[in-house]
């Protein structure tokens, strides 16, 4: 038998290999060139000859130009007729697409000067220059974005000059195109030249986009001075302008940058300086620190919040005595705040401040270092937490057991039982039982567990008792069942019905014989409690003839109304007709009859198909008993499928 790992590999390698020789499947030959350009000139289909073009952009040469372009004023091809073209190398191509300038209309124009900024012809740009004044507005701003992918300095200058006496429709086209120029020319390390372009855009009386983004290049593109630009714009009374550049800030590593948006804090307005903050949680970068632990202590409570949430994003350990200082604040909010930073906030400072809060003498302090322990999942910290488990602070204890049950494990299961023998208030052995349920989820070997519970339960008084049997139902298991199927024969009255009530939580229904056998006593309060648990463990994963089975056990000891209900709760999950008689039977008691009609609906919905007949006949009866409308609509619709299936 293979390895996992080895079975993966070789399942990951024949998957490659099938598609490699799929992808080569549709990859055409060279030899192809010649039937594919055939296609284009016969009387093919659309979806043949957008196929062609689509293979000729894979393997087309010099000699598929004059046929792809012969496509290019066709408003259906145009579009596959130009991704063939825009792939093929050579000068032919742009001479095609240059030529097709002066014959083509329309929508595939404005496509073919697309491709020409795609390819980046300098030889194109005069024919686009004209086209600039265009009264078609998509063609004039197609030609500005297209020679902005040009990029040279007389497409930068042409533009600008447009820009002059642009309208405010055709302005964003010619900005986008000098934005395009000033990328080529970064790209041709042309930087003087493209800082120019962002420094005259982020000069002109432009939407605001326009000037934000020109603040943008104009910070990133410098090598130098680019710190004083940004330090001019985070002082900048426009918020777009000032927000723009907190943003580049983003994409400019080191401390400096740090710092230049640190420095600045102190004279911003309030809505200025949080998105600063946050700019500066963002950057991780301790150097920020400082500026952000004399903001988190005074001024606008909206900013000190923003500052305090940063100071986990930075997660050094140098924030924690800042805030577990916060913690006490008299601003509940601050307070919260505060803890949920250092909740977040990674490292040993932030543990072993945690642990120190819990050693203090304050219930308020040692509350808190509760609540960080459960979040911040301090495993380590159990013995502490057994130890705050048995104080004699009646606010800690429980709160400590809450945490034991939610950190704690099979390993710490004998202590919480220590804990659970010793004297203690009702709400303390709650607290313990809670606990000792949490870790019992997590328990592998339940018979050494349920071992250690029985062996306790001798020596248990009736407070303990009941703790105990509720730990046996949550381990589960035939031994765990026997023992609490023994303590339902208790002489004390409570440990006797919590023994019932705990059969009534088992997981299974492996307790539904003992429940049974109390449901059939004497009309008493046990004999109840047992009946409804006995109902309740049926919907436990049985078949549907075991449902069918413990229904027709139950049926017979229900003596109110209230268990008849839980009853239909069970019957109108059993696809079966023998539960449609069952609830039937209860159709003439006034106080249930709604119950009864839908339950009766339940149960047709799943039979209708494999038993009309019966259906037919219950639904009959419902509609005559009901004044029910929506009863009468379910059930017509019900019966109307049954008179499908019947053919009737």
């Amino acid at each position: 038998m293979l390895k996992p790992r080895t079975y993966v590999i070789l399942i990951t390698a024949s998957l490659l290999s099938s598609a490699v020789q799929s992808f080569a499947q549709t990859i055409p030959a060279k030899e192809d060139e010649a039937r594919l350009i055939a296609v284009l000139k016969s009387n093919a289909s659309h979806k043949q000859k957008a196929d062609a073009c689509r293979q000729l952009a894979v393997i087309g040469t010099k000699n598929a130009v004059a046929p792809l372009a012969a496509l290019l004023g066709d408003e259906q091809l145009s579009h596959m007729a130009r991704y063939g073209l825009e792939a093929i190398p050579g000068p032919a191509v742009d001479d095609a697409l240059r030529a097709a300038l002066g014959r083509v209309k329309g929508r595939p124009l404005v496509g073919i000067i697309g491709s020409i900024g795609v390819r980046r012809d300098d030889k194109a740009v005069r024919p686009l220059l004209q086209m600039l004044p265009n009264h078609d507005l998509e063609i004039a701003r197609a030609a500005a974005r297209a020679l902005g992918s040009i990029g040279t300095l007389e497409v930068a200058s042409a533009l600008k000059d447009a820009l002059q006496n642009a309208s405010g429709e055709n302005q964003l086209a010619l900005c986008e195109g000098l934005f395009r120029c000033a990328e080529v020319l970064v790209g041709k390390d042309q930087r003087d030249e493209a800082i120019d372009i962002y420094d005259y855009l982020r000069g002109l009386r432009a939407p605001p986009q326009v000037r934000a983004g020109a603040v943008r290049g104009a910070i990133l593109t410098r090598e130098e001075g680019n710190v004083a630009l940004l330090r001019e714009y985070l002082r900048s009374n426009d918020y777009f302008l000032f927000s723009a550049a907190v943003q580049t800030a983003r994409e400019l590593p080191g401390t400096e940058i740090t710092l230049a948006l640190a420095s600045e804090l102190d004279d911003l307005p309030p809505t200025h300086r949080i998105l600063v903050i946050q700019r500066l949680g963002k950057r991780a970068d301790p150097a920020a620190l400082p500026a952000l632990f004399a903001l988190s202590r005074k001024g606008g409570k909206d900013v000190r919040l923003e500052a305090i949430r940063a100071l986990s994003q930075i997660g050094d350990g140098s924030a924690v005595p800042v805030l577990v200082e916060l913690l006490a604040d008299s601003d509940r909010q601050i307070s919260q705040t505060a803890q949920e930073s250092l909740a977040a906030l990674p490292g040993r400072q932030a543990h072993a401040a945690v642990m120190e809060m819990l050693d203090s003498n304050q219930t308020s302090q040692r509350l808190i270092a509760l609540e960080l322990i459960g979040r911040r999942r301090m495993t380590s910290s159990m013995p502490a937490l057994l130890r705050a488990a048995g104080d004699a602070d009646p606010e800690v204890r429980p709160a400590a057991l809450r945490r034991v049950g939610e950190l704690g494990g099979p390993a710490e299961f004998p202590a919480l039982l220590d804990l659970l023998m010793q004297p203690q208030t009702p709400q303390d052995l709650d607290a313990v039982e809670q606990a000792l349920k949490a870790v019992c989820v997590k328990v592998v070997d339940r018979r050494i567990h349920v071992a250690r519970v029985t062996n306790l339960l001798a020596q248990a008084g009736p407070a303990q008792k009941g703790p105990l049997l509720r730990v046996l139902s949550a381990l589960g298991g035939v031994d765990a069942l026997k023992a609490v199927s023994s303590a339902t024969r208790d002489a004390d009255r409570r440990v006797r019905e919590a023994a019932i009530r705990s059969l009534c939580a088992w997981k299974t229904a492996l307790a539904a014989p003992d429940l049974l056998a109390i449901a059939k006593e004497d009309a008493n309060v046990y004999s109840t409690i047992a009946l409804r648990g006995y109902i309740g463990l049926i919907h436990k994963g049985l078949t549907t003839e075991k449902k069918l089975a413990m229904c027709k056990q139950a049926a017979p000891l229900i003596r109110r109304d209230e268990e008849v209900k839980l009853l239909f709760g069970v019957l109108a999950t059993v696809p079966a007709p023998e539960a449609l008689d069952m609830a039937m039977m209860y159709l003439n008691k006034p106080a249930i009859k709604d119950e009864t009609s839908f339950a009766a609906i339940a149960i047709s919905q799943k039979i209708v198909e494999r038993n009309p007949r019966e259906v037919v006949d219950a639904l009959q009866k419902v509609l005559k008993a009901t004044n029910n409308r929506e009863v009468a609509r379910r059930a017509a619709q019900i019966l109307a499928k049954a008179g499908r299936v019947t053919g009737r």
